[in-house]
């Protein structure tokens, strides 16, 4: 059985017989968790078991561990600081500041992995403008080289523990001020200055090897009058043929009230879909979750398979085995997390 173009979310810390149904769809590829699925991570390491027990291929187990206030799991795991955190480094002592984020992205990926879990959607190459809350932090700098730098050195981290990586929210979600998980944001620049500044992390990630790319539930409304995740011009256009990608595209949660511009949960798919999408999220919502696995039930792309196929985490290694690498202690004295802004906390628990 290939993998499906659909990742859903679970309710709790362990299967349920419906989800153990669910898994055997045909359309899922996948599973995201989020803080309410963990406990510990002895439970996610057999839950993840369990995940991957269910079917050949084992189906993808995501989440979004990127540090700072978006963090899932935290009892346990080393707490993660922000992007910006590297980047603040990177502006006293250069070499410092990348060697941090290669340790940072290599931490993130090889406690994961450790449990089970294939990857995160991680790293966030949106440029920090001052404009977006929900990005502020999360960002590793404002100007695009030094993100892309930063970026290039966390990917190369996680790459060496044995994690794909995925870059998001294509092509920049930095110039905006409405959140996309509660409104649609409109961005008013012109192609040419996206050009110029967002798109560039992207650019240089993709030279660099990046694996997936999650885009925008925005609309950039002088290039398209689409969010860029619907968006055949931004993922087809751009993406695929002007920039070169070759990745998975990940749609970002199709459950955002940014997609609803779409229509219904099936209607939000096929236009993901049609757009360039290989995999869809949907979070949160079990019913649309079931709407969409039904619709897309007979649903077959061989080569969106193969690009799915490379995002397996692989270089395995027990929580006690990394716990006396010397690199696993090296990394946790060196990276200091930043206390939480309450303020900010992405309630997607």
């Amino acid at each position: 059985m290939s993998l499906g173009p659909v990742m859903f979310d679970l309710e709790g810390t362990s299967l349920s017989p419906q989800e153990r149904e669910l898994l055997e769809h045909p359309a899922a590829g996948g599973i995201i968790l989020f803080s309410r699925n963990f406990v510990d991570p002895g439970q996610l390491t057999e839950l993840c078991h369990e995940i991957h027990a269910c079917r050949t291929p084992g189906l993808l187990i995501a989440v979004d561990q990127e540090g700072g206030r978006v963090q899932r799991f935290k009892e346990g795991f080393s707490r993660l600081p922000p992007a910006a955190w590297y980047g603040e480094q990177y502006q006293k002592r250069p070499a410092r500041g990348l060697k941090l984020a290669q340790q940072g992205g290599w931490l993130m990926a090889a406690e994961l992995l450790s449990c089970g879990v294939d990857f995160s959607f991680a790293p966030v190459l949106d440029l920090n403008q001052g404009l977006s809350q929900v990005i502020g932090d999360r960002a590793f700098a404002s100007r695009p080289e030094t993100l892309a730098k930063l970026a290039h050195a966390w990917m190369q981290g996680s790459h060496e523990a044995g994690m794909a990586a995925v870059g998001k929210h294509f092509p920049g979600h930095g110039g905006v001020t409405a959140d996309s998980h509660h409104a649609l944001p409109l961005d008013t620049r012109r192609f040419e200055d996206l050009e110029a500044e967002d798109l560039r992390p992207f650019e240089r990630m993709i030279h660099y090897g990046l694996e997936a790319i999650m885009p925008a539930h925005v609309i950039y409304q002088r290039v398209d009058r689409q969010p860029a995740g619907f968006s055949r011009i931004w993922l087809q256009d751009v993406l695929r043929s002007r920039l070169g990608f070759q990745g998975v595209i990940f749609s970002d949660d199709l459950s955002m009230a940014a997609a609803q511009a779409a229509g219904g949960y099936p209607e939000r798919a096929a236009a993901a879909l049609a757009a360039g999408c290989d995999m869809l999220l949907v979070c949160n919502n079990r019913a649309g979750a079931l709407a969409v696995l039904s619709a897309l039930k007979d649903y077959d792309d061989p080569a969106a398979h193969v690009r799915l196929m490379r995002m397996h985490g692989h270089g395995h290694v027990t929580r006690q085995s990394l716990h006396l690498d010397p690199r696993w202690a090296e990394a946790v004295e060196a990276l200091t997390a930043q206390p939480d802004d309450p303020t900010l906390v992405l309630n997607l628990e």
